[in-house]
């Protein structure tokens, strides 16, 4: 009778054994590249490998069926800043950061918020709004299907952009003559103002432009100039709440994602949404903190008129319906968006210094 114990015994062992190894094999690990030509001090970087990639596994763990094996590679390890897109659509990366500020060509429709300014100064209504249009028009979707790319979510990092400097600013006059360095459409920003000239650039290299003289004026946001130590060669900063822009965009290598399994993709889908609302968070939460760290750095900061802002709201061109004719002539919903997005953000209940979907006809 023992013998046969032992036997049951020895016979069960084997049995679990066989089933915990046939556990762990079912699980399938997936090999993935992240990544962003930014550096990792950069926010929105920071936060996607602090909290969307730790977020990814963690859902994926409570099933148990997939694992990810993450690699990632930030700050031109792979891929320079503006590269991403290309780097994602050649499979240099399997997933990224694209900012998509520096792709109007390729991805008009994601300057949907950039050409619509002085009315939104919050990233978190700015961010829903735009991933909102994203899934109810299928354009985004598109241009970026047509980069061999699919898009998760979009990404508003910055509370609003305001202008720093390297001399005193203290209204609109003050611009005037000034070369100003942005990117993308928000240099269509000073195409009213007479003589200022905009200068493209990226945000690693503002300090640089500032301080040789490339420029005298940079647009961008006080968090990255507290990143970037801006206030060292800028310490001017002029408050004109130019409002929140979406310029960052998470997206997936289409042939990457078309392998992936269904419970993976639905997991990078949900996780992408909390990541989008996760960062624009934190850049409203970090706003305040951020100007003040900008004064203590050193900088000096004036408060711009309403009607100052006004007046340079009404001295651009209307940039948001051309945006959106551009579209339309191709045959993409660009007035519909245009005027879906200016509906989203009055229901959220910001008033524009300028209707510009009412300009359309």
């Amino acid at each position: 009778m023992l013998t046969r114990q032992i036997a049951l015994a020895a016979g069960l062992a084997i049995s679990l054994s066989g089933a915990l190894a046939g556990t762990a094999s079912a699980q399938e690990t997936i090999r993935m590249t992240a990544i962003d030509g930014y550096p990792e001090r950069s926010m929105w970087v920071k936060e996607f490998s602090a909290f969307f990639i730790p977020r990814v596994n963690e859902e994926l763990a409570a099933d148990g069926d997939y694992e990810i094996n993450w690699m990632e590679a930030y700050g031109g390890q792979i891929v320079k800043p503006r590269g991403v897109l290309e780097g994602i659509k050649l499979g240099l990366g399997d997933i990224g950061i694209v900012t998509t500020i520096f792709h109007n060509s390729a991805l008009p429709s994601q300057g949907l918020s950039a050409v619509t300014p002085f009315i939104a100064a919050d990233a978190r209504v700015v961010a829903q709004a735009v991933d909102e249009i994203a899934r109810e028009f299928p354009q985004m979707g598109a241009e970026l299907e047509a980069e061999n790319q699919v898009y998760l979510a979009t990404g508003v990092v910055l509370d609003t952009y305001q202008m720093f400097s390297t001399t005193p600013l203290n209204s609109l006059a003050d611009l005037e003559g000034l070369k100003v360095a942005g990117a993308g459409y928000n240099l269509r920003y000073l195409e009213g103002i007479p003589g200022a000239a905009g200068v493209r650039g990226g945000l690693p290299n503002f300090y640089n432009m500032l301080q040789t003289g490339v420029v005298e004026a940079a647009m961008l946001w006080p968090e990255a100039a507290k990143t970037f130590k801006i206030a060292e060669v800028a310490p001017y900063m002029l408050q004109a709440d130019l409002g929140a822009v979406n310029s960052k965009t998470v997206t997936v290598n289409s042939d990457v994602w078309a392998d992936l399994p269904d419970e993976v993709k639905g997991v990078l889908q949900s996780v992408a949404i909390e990541y989008r609302d996760h960062v624009a968070g934190i850049a409203m939460d970090r706003a305040e903190a951020s100007r003040q760290a900008y004064i203590d750095g050193g900088g000096t900061i004036v408060v711009m008129s309403q009607e100052e802002r006004q007046a340079w709201a009404d001295s651009m061109p209307n940039i948001a319906a051309e945006w959106a004719r551009d579209l339309d002539a191709t045959g993409a919903p660009g007035s519909d968006m245009l005027v879906a997005y200016m509906g989203k953000l009055a229901a959220a209940g910001f008033a524009p210094l300028r209707d510009w979907a009412a300009e359309l006809n």
